[in-house]
């Protein structure tokens, strides 16, 4: 499948700012199931090239000089394929152990250690199958309802569980705090997803989980905002160990007044 992207997001301020950085996660990463045809980030300032800890294809943005305004525009098209089962197969140096920290945005409290324990019954401290993280996938999708605007960048798996309600960086951060709270090495992504017929589109999140099952052992990837492994319709940004590794576009400024963000993203199969 052949997705057209285009991701803009503009800061904009009530007064002139001195200096702004923004660590950006916009370009697609390498890896076997997807492969980038063609891709252009656009930003003011100067933008830096790296690879971050977790390899991903990062930028690092600095302006230095008076502005009111920041627009980052990244557009391409990226070639996906089908996974077999939501398997991943990239080659990668990290143990999949780092992935077992947990995080202010993942901690298991006591209340997700014994939604866990109703939730992956049958997993064993340290290991999942797929089956069993399909069910806690459900299982988080029945229980924090869809509901945008009743959360932030901010909360966490916890908090979006008591709440009840969230979005996919919800969905995502509760997972990853059950999988922890067994030891199972589990991580964010971030990235998008073709929308298909239902007309939205904007940047998702979903996770990446380590299983053990009879006939593969390895990291899947699961979309738990839909309950489902990620097919050939997703494209992957970056990974980590919550938002805040992993997402988008993150930074500060210097100077005063509000600010606000808009962010406009269109997918399109071609």
């Amino acid at each position: 499948m052949k997705l057209s992207i285009r991701h803009q997001t503009v800061y904009r301020y009530a007064a002139s700012q001195a200096y702004s950085i923004q660590q950006l996660h916009v370009t697609p990463r390498l890896e076997a199931q997807q492969s980038v045809l063609s891709w252009n980030l656009q930003a003011p300032g100067a933008v830096n090239a790296y690879t971050d800890a977790y390899g991903n294809r990062s930028h690092m943005l600095t302006l230095n000089e008076p502005h009111r305004t920041v627009a980052i525009v990244a557009e391409g098209v990226v070639q996906t394929t089908a996974l077999y089962q939501g398997r991943l197969h990239n080659s990668e140096p990290l143990s999949p152990l780092v992935f077992t920290v947990p995080t202010r945005l993942t901690t298991p409290t006591d209340a997700v250690k014994d939604y866990a324990a109703r939730h992956l019954g049958l997993a064993r401290a340290g290991r999942a199958d797929t089956t069993s993280m399909l069910t806690l996938a459900a299982a988080i999708r029945q229980s924090v309802t869809y509901t945008s605007g009743a959360t932030s960048v901010h909360t966490s798996g916890h908090d979006a569980m008591l709440l009840g309600a969230g979005v996919c960086q919800d969905h995502a951060h509760l997972f990853l705090a059950c999988c922890h709270a067994l030891g199972v090495p589990a991580r964010y992504v971030s990235g998008y997803i073709d929308p298909g017929s239902s007309g939205h589109a904007a940047s998702h999140a979903w996770v990446d989980a380590w299983v053990i099952d009879s006939d593969f052992e390895g990291w899947i990837s699961i979309d738990v905002t839909h309950a489902r492994l990620m097919s050939h319709a997703y494209c992957r940004l970056a990974i980590g160990r919550d938002y805040d590794s992993a997402a988008p576009v993150r930074g500060s400024r210097r100077g005063a007044g509000d600010e606000t963000m808009a962010v406009e993203v269109l997918i399109v199969p071609v």
